[in-house]
């Protein structure tokens, strides 16, 4: 009986045994095999890491080699809620101070939150960002405020458990990762030429060896030369394959990849940060004496169509943008198009000579004033009588200007206008450029013929005027606007270089000459801009005193007044651009942009050491010498 017993016990353990092995291999094999796929990608997901290592953005800087937007090494300060615990409200009143934060809004983001992983389980989130952009010197002292945190209840006894998660609260719960901060040290020198940046979400994609998608915040170009050259400026990411423990650190022994990023190109301009200062000294001072909505200049080498300054104002700190209002990030010398008014005279005249319709000798009535053509009258802003086309643009006649342009013809005063790079983009390489507005001579009306030649039914930007200008500096050709020098790597080396670019010839040496020497005349004793004038050069101009259209009809209050000379006159080294916008006190062109004009063009001589002409040749000199010219002229 007992035997039996003991015999019916001994096959129900065995019975145990191999049904809980059964179970247990079952169990192995729904792991091992059936499930092994989502168990393997769950573990993957715990401990597997891809880091991305964002490269440092490259510096932009002048011809010079003098920096005018650069990386700085910053940090991005985050934190592990899950290292925090309860403590959410201890640790933000002792950061808060230092991350420029609200303790309240700081505790609550340093507060634990959850989510649902793949496998439908719950994960805490071990990773908050607390503050981006933080300076290094900044970091010791958040190290300090953590170290000596303050949590209550250190004079109890406390378990071994308390004691690793406090150790562990105050050296890692918060940490610090590796970023860049885009400074710009000129702040507001060349704004609209640099541009600025910004930051956004962007995903990131690693292809070996499985594919990892990531969410990142990127920083990318988003005006001007930054946002032109951000593929060349913003490098190649670099990326770490490594394992990780619970608590998201990294387990270096188990790294996989490292590969390193590769820094961004710097881009080299053609500017020269002193001639910008410059410029846009001489810009802020005309914004107070003439009150103007804006003011623009530009400088350009004539010979190589090098842009040595650009600037329009009101500006803006590239270090802090979005305090500007939307109209001062505006780069008006490429995106705003207006009537040249008389500058535009030097387009006419110029086809003409070429195409021998006239000479500088050839004389036209100017009627007193009062031209009538296709039933509307034309003025002129002084009753000028029998002028020769030296003298029509010295004085800046209207109705000279316009029968100069109807002994021309339509087709082919369009054809010049065409040439001169009216109607098209110039190709510099900054974003927003507009084309202007150059209607087909089927679109003309029929004064269009008396109206476009002095500058009306036309619209022009601030950088195609100047560069047609340029043109006829430059002996004819017209050259494309040159912004960009080179590309060079992190160690200096050049990975790309720009060359000047001819666009066309748009008029004959001798066309261009015979321009000059009415240029000439207008910085003389009887042109329109004797306040133009230098010293030590001659100096070749135009002056422009242009209506602006306002609610569709032209206003006799606001004028676009502008300048355009270059000098040495016969050897020109720079040609200058100056545009006011509508100013207050004063508007004719030669009153108030050509004075600015004079200043920037003698602070830039005395800059680049540019050779004063002999004495008698050039200068005061040869400007006086102003032809057979009687009478004052004002545009």
């Amino acid at each position: 009986m007992t035997q039996a017993f003991q015999n019916r016990r001994l096959g129900l353990l065995a019975s145990a045994l191999v049904l809980g092995f059964a179970g247990l291999g079952a169990r192995l094999y729904d792991v091992q095999v059936v499930r092994h796929a989502t168990l393997q990608e769950k573990a993957d997901d715990l401990h597997d890491e891809a880091i991305i290592r964002e490269p440092r953005r490259g510096d932009i800087r002048d011809g010079r080699g003098n920096l005018l937007a650069t990386s700085r090494p910053v940090l991005t300060v985050a934190a592990d809620p899950t290292l925090v615990g309860s403590n959410s409200l201890a640790v933000a009143r002792a950061l808060a101070p230092l991350l420029q934060w609200d303790a309240v809004r700081l505790a609550d983001r340093l507060r634990v939150r959850t989510y649902l992983d793949r496998a439908g389980q719950t994960q805490a989130y071990h990773y908050v960002v607390l503050r981006r952009k933080v300076r290094l010197e900044d970091w010791p002292a958040i190290q300090q405020a953590m170290s000596h945190l303050e949590l209550g209840g250190e004079k109890r006894r406390l378990s071994t458990a308390e004691k690793v998660f406090r150790q562990n609260l105050r050296a890692k719960a918060v940490f610090a990762e590796p970023d860049y901060l885009r400074v710009y040290p000129g702040q507001g020198l060349a704004a609209h030429v640099i541009g600025y940046v910004g930051t956004r979400e962007a995903e990131a994609v690693l292809d070996d060896p499985a594919p990892v998608r990531k969410r990142i915040l990127e920083t990318y170009g988003r005006d001007g030369i930054e946002r032109t050259f951000n593929g060349e400026l913003a490098g190649v990411r670099g990326w770490r394959l490594t394992e990780v423990d619970r608590q998201k650190r990294e387990l270096v022994a188990f790294r996989e990849e490292d590969v390193a990023p590769r820094a961004g190109l710097n881009v080299v301009l053609t500017l020269d940060a002193t001639l910008q200062h410059v410029v846009e000294t001489e810009l802020a001072k005309a914004m107070l004496e003439h009150s103007p909505a804006s003011a623009s200049a530009i400088v350009v080498r004539p010979r190589t169509g090098e842009i040595l300054a650009l600037a329009t104002l009101p500006g803006f700190d590239l270090n802090d943008p979005g305090r500007a209002p939307l109209a001062a990030l505006r780069n008006r010398v490429i995106t705003d198009m207006w009537e040249p008014g008389s500058t535009f005279k030097v387009v006419t005249v110029s086809a003409a000579l070429n195409e021998h319709v006239v000479t500088l000798d050839d004389r036209f009535d100017c009627k007193h004033g009062y031209f009538f053509f296709a039933g509307q009258p034309l003025h002129d802003h002084e009753r000028f009588g029998v002028l020769s086309v030296a003298e029509i643009i010295a004085r800046s006649s209207n109705i000279g200007a316009a029968q100069v342009g109807i002994r021309m013809g339509p087709a082919l005063l369009y054809r010049y206008i065409r040439n001169f790079g009216f109607g098209d983009p110039t190709g510099i390489r900054l974003p927003g450029e507009v084309r202007g507005l150059v209607r087909p001579v089927s679109d003309w009306s029929k004064i269009s013929i008396a109206r476009i030649p002095m500058g009306q039914g036309i619209a022009v930007t601030p950088l195609q005027m100047v560069m047609a200008m340029a043109a006829i500096a430059n002996g004819g050709y017209l050259m494309a606007p040159m912004l960009v020098d080179r590309l060079e790597d992190e160690n200096g080396a050049v990975v790309a270089r720009n060359q000047p670019l001819v666009v066309r010839r748009v008029v004959s040496e001798a066309a261009a000459r015979q321009m000059v020497a009415a240029l000439k005349l207008v910085v003389s004793t009887n042109g329109t801009a004797l306040k133009a004038r230098l010293e030590h050069y001659t100096v070749a101009g135009k002056t422009g005193t242009a209506q602006e259209v306002v609610n569709g009809a032209y206003s006799h209050t606001d004028f676009f007044s502008s300048f355009i000379g270059f000098f040495p006159a016969d050897a020109p080294e720079l040609c200058i651009s100056v545009v006011l916008d509508a100013p207050r006190h004063g508007y004719y062109g030669g009153q108030v942009a050509a004075p600015v004009f004079r200043n920037i063009a003698e602070r830039a001589a005395n800059y680049l050491n540019i050779r004063p002409e002999a004495p008698g040749s050039g200068g005061l000199a040869a400007n006086q010498r102003g032809g057979r010219l009687t009478g004052a002229a004002s545009d």
